[in-house]
């Protein structure tokens, strides 16, 4: 018991390693322990073990703020709750679990084949974890690799699958050098400094230009309290406030969050949204809030609607939450145990055209649609700006607003564009095209953020390329473990 005890103290290690802590060499220290136990064992069921021990302290300490969602704003019963996030984080640690076993059965040869091999079947289950279901890449190691981390400069190329398949090696290496070997501690050392200029030198590149005049951006944080936002009797409360922030904040672009009008646009009360633009547009701006749209068919989408001075335009939410806004089949059971309002949507149409906004193409996504890197990248080169619009509520005061802020900071690296986030509780932010975070309001604060922001132009490699080079290290990395393993067994 004592290895599975330390694997699954060492994952839920891993969470200081992600916002708000971001301790980001814990990254490497707790995968080290994985790989070190895992090292150490003959069978695929022993390194499956100590992988899904891992994973589940992992996604236990990271993760566990779902809870709030189920059970406070859900309605869920607190043992049904508690026992959904237990089955929910079981499932996410599965793919560590694959890890564990698969590098027991294909991790041999010297200290660098078992690394790589490591290292390529982490990004192989993260690419997997991101994908599979619609996809759940919360928490990917390379997330924990933002500044001042020298790995954050391989985003931009490699992308967060790719850095959390070099955090990974790093792990590995420190794992299964020899320390007593002086050539072998000095190899690793060497190359693990290696790494680290490099890094740091491709954080220094301008992978992207300026395009266009700054644009002077007011980002409102609305903060309103999720269990009160659906009361029919507070609605007038809630649309006198959005429209009082919009007349108080002109600019450029004037942005409120995600579904910051809670109900139907067509529900509205007759002459409120020409209300709500009126002041942005008499300065010639331009207004983008969040409102829940209905097409002639009777289909419901998780928008952003735009007025003012440009035509008005709309984008539809591509990606959507499974439970919280569409069932996937045979789930229906689901929603007799929780109370979620507007969870019957439909998926906007793939490849929307960005936004003509301010002089600038700005490329919108919905709260949980930036965890998709690769689906971002579909509104390059086009897009020079990037635009949030999130409602964090639903998970109270825990570590999916900063965890969240840091997803962001990966996604303005790996694209070369700023990201604009405004958000209901937080955390509305400026982030810039090297990660940094020009600009952030308190979190369950109502409040304004306003910043100047230049759009960019042009493509990083991982803008250009997307996830392939991370697949194609992977696939090396992997084979060439399998290849000497099968070698070895012909030779004997």
């Amino acid at each position: 018991m004592r290895g599975p005890l330390a694997a699954t103290l060492a994952g839920g290690a891993s969470v200081f390693a992600f916002a708000p802590f971001e301790a980001f060499p814990l990254a490497v220290a707790s995968l080290a322990v994985l790989a070190f136990l895992a090292a150490r064992e003959s069978r695929a069921r022993s390194g499956f073990a100590l992988g899904f021990a891992w994973g589940l302290g992992a996604f236990l300490a990271g993760v566990s703020w779902l809870y709030v969602a189920l059970n406070r704003y859900g309605g869920m019963p607190m043992p049904l709750a508690a026992f959904a996030i237990l089955l929910f984080c079981a499932y996410l640690a599965l793919f560590p679990a694959a890890v564990g076993a698969l590098f027991v059965r294909l991790g041999r040869g010297g200290v660098w084949l078992r690394a790589l091999c490591f290292a390529g079947l982490w990004i192989g289950a993260e690419l997997l974890r991101g994908w599979l279901f619609t996809g759940f890449p919360w928490l990917a190691l390379g997330y924990s690799q933002t500044p001042p981390s020298p790995l954050a400069g391989y985003f931009s190329v490699l992308g967060v699958y790719g850095v959390g398949g070099l955090v990974a090696l790093i792990a590995a290496l420190f794992a299964l050098t020899p320390w007593r070997s002086r050539r072998a501690a000095a190899a690793t050392l060497v190359a693990v400094a290696a790494l680290s200029v490099l890094g740091y030198g491709l954080g220094r590149v301008a992978w992207t230009a300026p395009a266009g005049k700054p644009v002077n951006v007011a980002l409102i944080q609305t903060n309103i309290e999720q269990s009160l936002k659906w009361r029919p009797e507070l609605l007038s409360e809630w649309l006198e406030s959005n429209a009082r922030l919009v007349r108080a904040h002109p600019a450029d672009l004037v942005v409120l969050p995600e579904t910051t009008l809670p109900l139907l646009a067509d529900r509205l009360p007759d002459g409120y949204l020409e209300e709500l633009a009126a002041p942005v547009a008499a300065r010639g701006g331009d207004l983008v809030f969040g409102v829940f749209l209905r097409d002639a068919r009777g289909a419901i989408y998780n928008a952003a609607l735009s007025l003012g001075a440009s035509p008005s335009q709309a984008y539809a939410k591509q990606h959507l939450v499974p439970f919280g806004e569409y069932s996937p089949p045979l789930f229906g059971w689901f929603y007799d145990l929780v109370s979620i309002p507007m969870s019957d949507q439909t998926r906007g149409a793939p490849d929307q055209p960005p936004l003509h906004l301010g002089g600038q193409r700005v490329a919108v996504n919905i709260c949980y649609e930036d965890l998709f890197g690769r689906e971002l990248i579909h509104g390059l080169p086009e897009a020079t700006l990037m635009l949030n619009l999130s409602n964090l509520a639903w998970y109270g005061d825990s570590f999916a607003q900063p965890q969240h802020l840091q997803i962001a900071r990966v996604r303005a690296m790996e694209t070369g564009r700023p990201m604009l986030r405004s958000t209901n509780t937080g955390m509305t932010a400026l982030v810039q095209p090297d990660g940094r975070v020009a600009g952030v309001l308190p979190e369950f604060q109502e409040g304004v953020l306003k910043v100047a922001v230049q759009g960019r132009e042009g493509l990083t490699p991982y803008a250009r390329w997307g996830d392939v080079a991370a697949v194609l290290l992977a696939l090396a990395a992997v084979l060439a473990g399998a290849v000497r393993r099968e070698g070895r067994r012909r030779a004997g």
